[in-house]
């Protein structure tokens, strides 16, 4: 069947113009499904790259949680954390949404993926918390959020034993993360985007002008597929580019304080490197803080080639000689030899059709 491009202009207007409307998107069980198959699909790629991300630094949700997906839409974010972890590691699915149309979607729609997993409807905050431990799943809220509404999660948070935070990449949802990373700290250990447990160094006055956010490798249908070639076209949407920020938190074992799980020496790259004539630029945060490095080719060949991929290894450990990297190695991830071919991006500041409703 043909997709309804205007509904989907519509709807996407409806995103871009919720912070100050307000109110539900929805109107069907079609709508949703037409989300689903395209912006919702766009945003599980973002989700693949973060959980790719997770399962290459040795880190899963702790087996037998409930998984709660807050503000779940059509709980693109919930089914894609099941089938990277895989359905057995839960001991059920609850999904939350302002809209009784999209918990409803979104059951229907994990209990045909999932047949085996338990999946419950949660209408209101009251019954959001279960009894026993929960991973809390949270997909692109942060822009529509009033402030009532962002203390509430953040309680919500606070009780969770651990939670996978996928947001938009731009400055501004991407900076609204930090304070929260900030305030958690000491309670969670930080799982990712962080290698280290220490303050952000995004918060110093040199790095104002920078923002935690990173790029997703869309799969290769989208560049393969007519239907996703007519989206682009009719949408003025740039499928190569997927910017987002995230935040994971793990919980310690009681009577431990919170500590990194990433080795001590490691470092992620914010951002993508810029390449120059013979060198590449990067954005490193460190646990010292983050920094602006420079690798020279003919220093290591093999790394330089590294930074060419699109997107580049996440998590690196560098060898620093007069402040400049001069090799390395990284961490590769799951599938990362394949996708999209070593195409440019553009600014996640350019690209406001990655903004998608907590529903």
């Amino acid at each position: 069947m043909r997709p309804d491009f205007a509904l989907l202009d519509r709807l996407r207007n409806r995103f871009l113009d919720a912070p100050s409307k307000g109110g539900d998107y929805w109107e069907s069980p079609e709508m949703l499904a037409l989300y689903d198959s395209t912006f919702g699909e766009r945003i599980g790629w973002k989700w693949d790259s973060v959980l790719a991300e997770l399962r290459a630094r040795h880190w899963a949700p702790p087996p037998g949680t409930a998984l709660v997906d807050w503000g779940c839409g059509s709980g693109i974010a919930g089914r894609r954390v099941l089938r990277a972890f895989g359905a057995d590691l839960f001991t059920r699915l609850v999904v939350h949404d302002r809209s009784a149309l999209a918990r409803r979607f979104a059951a229907e729609r994990a209990t045909s993926t999932f047949p085996g997993l338990a999946v419950e409807q949660s209408p209101d905050w009251g019954e959001l918390a279960p009894a026993e431990p929960f991973t809390l799943v949270i997909s692109h809220v942060l822009n529509e959020l009033a402030p009532a509404e962002s203390a509430a999660l953040l309680a919500l948070v606070r009780r969770a034993t651990a939670v996978v935070w996928v947001e938009p990449g731009t400055s501004e949802v991407a900076r609204a993360l930090v304070p929260i990373r900030e305030e958690l700290r000491n309670t969670f250990a930080v799982v990712a985007p962080c290698t280290h447990q220490g303050a952000c160094g995004l918060l110093t006055p040199e790095n104002h002008r920078h923002w935690c956010h990173h790029f997703a490798r869309p799969p290769i249908e989208a560049f393969t597929e007519a239907f996703w070639s007519e989206f682009a076209l009719r949408l003025s949407i740039d499928l190569r580019s997927l910017p987002y920020s995230f935040l994971v938190l793990d919980r310690p074992p009681a009577g431990c304080g919170p500590e990194a799980p990433t080795p001590e020496g490691w470092s992620r790259i914010l951002g993508d490197p810029r390449e120059f004539k013979g060198h590449f630029k990067v954005l490193s945060c460190e646990h010292c803080g983050v920094t602006e490095r420079v690798l020279q080719k003919r220093d290591d060949k093999a790394l330089f080639k590294a930074m060419r991929r699109v997107p580049p290894p996440p998590v690196f450990a560098w060898t620093i000689r007069d402040e400049k990297i001069v090799g390395g190695e990284h961490w590769p991830v799951p599938g990362s030899e394949t996708g999209k071919s070593d195409e440019a991006v553009s600014s996640p500041e350019s690209d406001a059709s990655e903004e998608a409703p907590p529903a």
